[in-house]
């Protein structure tokens, strides 16, 4: 088994470096106090608690579709910051997107600018649109 494992290093290595990148994002998310939300929780915390819903997409994939009311701030822009954004640093806010990672960097740069609550919508545009909640179109 020794053997095995000596002559196939760079094999257990890759499958290292597979586990790290699957499991890293999760870890982020804990040490970042960001909580990913299901759709239907993130309908409930805009109605409830007047939370912020911020689609960090490209512009042109938030004109062809974006939650109502989100306010389009790209990811290279999250971290300069805006005041459009920084008016809202008290209320929960929602960084929603099709691309996960590109949520999850932004939400750690909003936590990192001092914004207090700070989630995910969990499966990003996608899961939105596959629980048939209703996006704008421009």
């Amino acid at each position: 088994m020794i053997q095995f494992v000596i002559k196939n290093w760079y094999l257990f290595f890759a499958l290292a470096a597979v586990l790290v990148m699957l499991v890293m994002p999760n870890v982020l998310q804990i040490m970042y106090g960001i909580a990913g939300l299901a759709p239907s929780q993130c309908v409930l915390l805009v109605n409830r608690d007047s939370a912020v819903v911020v689609d960090v997409s490209e512009p042109s994939e938030f004109k062809n579709a974006h939650i109502s009311g989100a306010i389009n701030v790209p990811l290279n822009m999250i971290g300069q910051g805006t005041p459009l954004l920084d008016k809202h640093k008290e209320r929960p806010v929602i960084v929603a997107g099709r691309v996960p990672h590109r949520q999850l960097k932004a939400a750690m740069a909003l936590r990192k600018r001092g914004f207090k609550t700070v989630h995910l919508l969990a499966g990003g545009l996608g899961a939105w649109e596959k629980e048939s909640l209703p996006l704008e179109r421009s």
